[in-house]
């Protein structure tokens, strides 16, 4: 199909040698098209973190093309191309569409896997998202979905067991990862001078999050005296408080790569990351991605004890109950302790989580 030329969107692309021409036709591999928020290359994280990335690994041992799916267009027909595979992220297809395409993809032969990582299905979450102003048609389109599809891709066992509860059963658990070249593999050196820092990032949805870390922050020195300042990246929109600082992100860093590269060119500003988690069934179903990215980013990490980051006390991670002072107590020994930490934590996270296109992810999409 060398001359294809449909509106699926942009070919992420294929690499390797060129073979010699087998005896016979050409077979060539699957298209998976995918609906993620986002175009043109430029995505949301959880896009990229959850689809592009491993589509664009997949692509690159050319073992299926791959190519973004403008939603309408294919649900109505006027994309007339043939898609083996329909991957689609969350609540990226409208609502008002999906039944127009899951009938297509029943009449054409196409696999429709749907990838969520956060729990939009209990009644505590849903309640949650409403608070939030969260659009119902968004949280229908993403019911809908996972009902209709072939397959369901989620990053935690506790969301498996969410979906289970609303009778999606045999969703594929594909942990987070971290893409290798994305991140640098050298440890960060903080100023000798001045206040600590300790990094939190996130989207500007943590509010409730962020509170837990005030009353362990106040008045918080390391062992020689120092200030420990709390720094935010994103996180929320309050401009107002004076008890940590903020790092202003780049407009021009909202694609996450670019929000990589900004973290990376400041790294030299922290020394430890933290990870805040209110006792809340929505964030019980989140994943230990900012342990990844923190320990990429050369910072010991620092998270709640909550489902979220069990297990990564196991590899140089460090968790605090809600109690100020074990915020206080682990974020000490993650100053004291940070190489060691940090190179218990990647020796993992590069053993293990790295993003890769093979094992049950592939295995989802029938490829």
């Amino acid at each position: 199909m060398s001359g294809f030329r449909s509106a699926v969107g942009r070919l992420l692309g294929r690499t390797g040698t060129t073979p010699v021409a087998p005896a016979g036709p050409v077979v060539e591999p699957p298209l998976v098209g995918f609906v993620v928020h986002g175009a043109g290359g430029v995505h949301p994280a959880s896009a990229h973190v959850r689809v592009t990335g491993r589509l664009s690994a997949l692509a690159a041992t050319g073992a299926a093309r791959v190519a973004q799916v403008e939603p309408t267009r294919w649900a109505d027909g006027t994309d007339t191309a043939h898609l083996d595979v329909l991957l689609v992220q969350r609540d990226a297809f409208p609502a008002s569409h999906l039944d127009a395409a899951l009938a297509r993809a029943a009449s054409e032969g196409t696999r429709v896997v749907a990838e969520v990582d956060d729990d939009f299905f209990s009644r505590e979450a849903r309640a949650r998202l409403a608070r939030a102003e969260y659009d119902p048609q968004r949280l229908a389109s993403v019911e809908r979905l996972v009902h209709g599809a072939d397959a369901v891709v989620v990053s935690t066992d506790r969301l498996r067991r969410v979906l289970a509860d609303a009778g999606v059963a045999d969703a594929v658990v594909v942990p987070n990862a971290v893409q290798p070249g994305l991140w640098d593999a050298g440890r960060t050196a903080p100023d000798p001078d001045g206040p600590r820092r300790v990094l939190y990032m996130g989207s500007a949805t943590h509010t409730d999050d962020l509170d837990l870390l005030r009353p362990a922050f106040d008045g918080l020195t390391d062992d020689d005296g120092r200030p420990v300042r709390l720094e935010i990246v994103g996180v929320t929109g309050d401009e107002a408080a004076t008890w940590y600082d903020r790092l202003p992100l780049p407009a021009d860093a909202t694609h996450y790569p670019d929000f990589v590269a900004f973290l990376r060119q400041h790294a030299d500003r922290w020394s430890a990351g933290v990870a805040p988690l209110t006792d809340d069934p929505f964030n019980d179903a989140k994943s230990d991605l900012k342990f990844l990215e923190y320990t990429m980013l050369g910072l010991p990490f620092v998270g709640s004890d909550r489902p979220s980051y069990h297990g990564v006390e196991q590899h140089g991670g460090l968790l605090a109950d809600d109690r100020p002072a074990s915020w206080r107590q682990q974020l000490g020994t993650a100053l004291r302790e940070a190489d060691q930490r940090v190179a218990d934590a990647r020796a993992y996270v590069t053993a293990e989580r790295l993003l890769t296109a093979d094992g049950p992810w592939r295995a989802a999409l029938g490829l």
